[in-house]
Order: structure tokens, then C-alpha cells, then sequence
């Protein structure tokens, strides 16, 4: 019927052909996108599906939460790009899923903004439509590189073409924005969460609707008499297994010594107020941190790494020390940078940060990358000694044991109370001496038992 209409009324589209437009578009605004899990960075080819937050039938807008995925690394959430219904879920929770894979089906009735100018000019078949589109998305997803030249002035961000336009409009410079995506490229969502048109990342969304995972997470496993049970390895564990298994090819050099915290309790005592006043919980990891940092500062080959081919060595600028940390998920060392150009405050606003994202199991990529010497604080849990275990490409690892309250002799040989921390040492045996690692155990050791001395040579 339709066609015995143009027909006869051929002059009447001729003289307005939007008519015949608008009913093809219909077709092509209406549709299923297949949305898939996009490269997350860090070299990392497939997660673990951890939470799903939404259900088929739920309606999303760009930049909801959809689901909580684990890597080896981070638990890393992710948020919609398009506005719509929720159709179909891909994968089940605690599913592993490849990079690159369709995650879920969204039924959508909305164009994206880079490709409505070119929608509107194509033929009227809902094929080259969908071309437009791949050619679009082709142009969207070339990234300028960090030395290229372009004409918004952000020649040393990362980003493609629609952000930096999204960024120009609204006089935002991209160098001043943090990237989520794959080697610190600045996303869309960025830039509207840099402006405030969407929520930060800490949001009390994300917070709360990651509070059930973490409990499971926590759930302790219950084995029934009788019967083995089988649990995939899964999130830190399997970055842990990796590590661990090149660890084992160094060859450890061990180094132990206790030092004495009664000074160091005294000052930390005495600022205990402040740390009230800003909020911080002033503990003795940021003296310990910085402490050792200072010692780094003269013995550089600690904060070293070696090649590929173990032709060089490679002494880092930046002290990022790592900080192994106890979470739900497992064991993560995530690293604090630039302890050289902080301040004891400094550091433990960091620290703080980074243990409450530990127990949410919400560290971010960028936390755990970049590390160059480790600590480890086995002391909050238990234990004296430890043996610590070099956590590779870096050289040198230290453990720290609790406070102990023991008796010693004074010069005069008169027995008092000391509050003794012990200290254990590990380094690379094949580019490290005990010499060395023993004078740089005794330096920290000097700075922790005289703060006063560690304060004169503050920067």
C-alpha cells in the first residue's frame, strides 16, 4: 500500500524528501548495541566479573555504573557510554572475561553526538549508516601522541579527538587531568568529572554498592567434612603467584637489626594533636617511610632496577615506595610517590588514602605501578622477624616486626624498658653487598632512634 502511495504522489516526495528520511532513521535509531569491555591498561588481558549493578530491564545513562570488575591488579568499575535499556547480561559473577568481549546488550534510541553530523548526511539505507559509524568510531579511537603537535595546546596529554573538543569547549586543560584510561589516556569521563558534571570516582554510589563484594570477598571459606573443594585463583592472588614465582629466580641477601622507637614514640606523642586537627591518624609508618627514603637518597643502588638482559642498571629519580597491604581481596603493594618530595604529613595523607581504597578493594591502577623499593609492615598483624621476598623488577625489600617492649643495658650497664622494632632486610645478591645494605640499615637506624638528626637533614 505504501508503494502504490509514492506512486502516485512520486511529486509530492520529491519536494519533500525528509519525509522519506524520517521514516528510514527510525529504523536506525532504534537498536541493540553490543557493549564490550574495553583495554583496561597495565597489559592486562582478561578479569574477573566481581558485581554486576544493573539487571535486564534496567534503564542506564551514560556514565552509571554498570558492573565491578578484578583484575591482577585493581578492581576496576565500570560505567555505561550510552543512554538506555538493559537487555541482555554476557557473564555471570565471578566469570573470567577477556578483553575485548561483549559484556552486556543495551537497547538505545539515542545517536552519539561525534556521529549524529554524519548520520544525517548518508544514504537513507540503515547499511551505510552503520558504516558512517565504524568509520567514526575508527577516527574516535586514534590517539595523538605525547609528542605530536595539535592545535588545542595539549600536546603532552593523551586523548582522542572528541575529548579534546569536549575539552576546548569548556576552556579545560587536559594536562591538568589525571587519565584512567590505558597509559594515563585522558577519557571523556574525565573531563566531565574534572568539571563537575559527573561524580567523582569515590562516590557514594560506588561506595555502597561495592560493600557487598567486599564482604564476600572476606567470607571466610567453609570446607565440608569429607569433600575437597576446588576455588579458582582469582584477583591479587594471581598477580601474587606471578611475582612471587620471578622472585624466586634472585638470589636473597638477608640482613636483620633492631631499632630502638623510644624518641620516635616521644615525638609522634607530641603531635599527636595535629594529626587530630587535620584528620590524620599519625602512626609510625610515615617516619618509617620517610626515614627510609632519606636513607635511599644516599644509597641510590636500593632504589635501582635491572634490564631485560641484565646489561644496566637503572637508578630511579622518584623514591615510590610500596606498602604491602592486607586486603579482603589479598595481599596488594601499592606505592606512595615521590616520597622524596613530601612531608611526613604528606605521606601519611597518602598512606591513609590508600589503606581505606585497600578495604574496599578500590586501588587504583596507577597506585600499584611505578613502585621502586617495598615495605612491609608485617609487624601490624604479629611477629618479630620476617624474611622478606624481593618484589620484582625492584632490588631491595624490608619488613617491619612490632613494637616490643624488652630490657636492656644502658652504658652504664643498668637494666630499663626499651620499645625495640626489628627490622629485616632482602636484597638482590647479584647487584647488592651486604656492606651496603648493612651501612643503609644503619643510617635509617640512626635517623629512627635520633629524630632529631633525621630533622636536621630534611629538605
Amino acid at each position: 500500500m505504501l508503494r502504490h502511495f509514492v506512486g502516485k504522489n512520486c511529486k509530492l516526495f520529491k519536494r519533500h524528501d525528509f519525509i522519506f528520511r524520517g521514516i528510514h532513521t527510525t529504523n536506525y535509531l532504534a537498536k541493540i548495541v553490543q557493549f564490550k569491555l574495553a583495554d583496561i591498561g597495565e597489559g592486562i588481558a582478561e578479569v574477573e566479573m566481581k558485581e554486576w549493578y544493573v539487571k535486564p530491564g534496567d534503564k542506564v545513562n551514560q556514565f552509571d555504573n554498570i558492573c565491578e570488575v578484578q583484575s591482577d591488579k585493581a578492581a576496576v568499575t565500570i560505567t555505561s557510554r550510552y543512554d538506555g535499556v538493559v537487555k541482555n547480561l554476557h557473564y555471570q559473577t565471578g566469570s573470567l572475561v577477556k578483553v575485548g568481549a561483549f559484556l552486556l546488550d543495551i537497547e538505545t534510541d539515542a545517536v552519539e553526538e561525534e556521529s549524529s553530523s554524519e548520520v544525517s548526511n548518508v544514504a537513507d539505507s540503515v547499511e551505510e549508516a552503520k558504516e558512517a559509524r565504524k568509520n567514526q568510531q575508527k577516527e574516535e579511537e586514534t590517539v595523538i601522541s605525547k609528542d605530536g603537535s595539535n592545535e588545542s595546546g595539549h600536546a603532552r596529554a593523551l586523548a582522542t579527538p572528541a575529548v579534546r573538543r569536549i575539552s576546548m569547549e569548556n576552556k579545560v586543560d587536559l594536562s591538568k587531568i589525571s587519565g584512567t584510561g590505558k597509559d594515563g589516556r585522558v577519557l571523556k569521563e574525565d573531563v566531565l568529572r574534572f568539571i563537575g558534571k559527573i561524580p567523582q570516582l569515590d562516590s557514594s554510589k560506588t561506595s555502597s554498592s561495592s560493600s557487598p563484594s567486599q564482604s564476600a570477598a572476606a567470607s571466610p571459606i567453609h570446607i565440608t567434612p569429607g569433600k575437597d573443594q576446588t576455588v579458582p585463583v582469582r584477583g591479587y592472588t594471581r598477580a601474587m603467584v606471578k611475582s612471587m614465582s620471578e622472585a624466586l629466580k634472585i638470589p636473597h641477601f638477608g640482613y636483620d637489626d633492631e631499632i630502638h622507637f623510644d624518641n620516635l614514640m616521644k615525638l609522634r606523642s607530641s603531635l599527636k594533636h595535629i594529626g587530630k586537627e587535620r584528620d590524620i591518624k599519625l602512626s609510625y609508618m610515615p617516619f618509617i617511610i620517610k626515614a627510609t627514603s632519606m636513607a635511599l637518597s644516599k644509597y641510590p643502588i636500593l632504589n635501582s632496577s635491572v634490564d631485560e638482559k641484565f646489561e644496566n642498571m637503572i637508578y630511579k629519580a622518584s623514591h615510590n615506595i610500596c606498602l604491602a597491604i592486607d586486603t579482603p581481596g589479598g595481599l596488594v603493594v601499592p606505592n606512595i610517590k615521590n616520597c622524596e618530595q613530601k612531608t611526613i604529613w604528606d605521606i601519611a595523607e597518602d598512606l591513609k588514602r590508600l589503606q581505606e581504597a585497600g578495604k574496599k578493594q578500590q586501588i587504583r591502577p596507577e597506585d600499584l605501578s611505578g613502585g621502586t623499593f617495598t615495605l612491609s609492615n608485617i609487624g601490624a598483624i604479629g611477629g618479630t622477624y620476617a624474611i622478606p621476598i624481593i618484589f620484582p623488577p625492584q632490588v631491595a625489600i624490608g619488613a617491619i616486626g612490632k613494637v616490643q617492649k624488652l630490657p636492656r643495658f644502658d652504658k652504664d650497664d643498668n637494666v630499663y624498658p626499651a620499645h625495640i622494632v626489628k627490622f629485616s632486610w632482602a636484597a638482590d645478591h647479584r647487584v647488592i653487598d651486604g656492606a651496603t645494605i648493612a651501612r643503609f640499615s644503619n643510617l635509617l637506624k640512626e635517623y629512627l632512634e635520633n629524630p632529631a638528626f633525621m630533622m636536621t637533614e630534611l629538605r
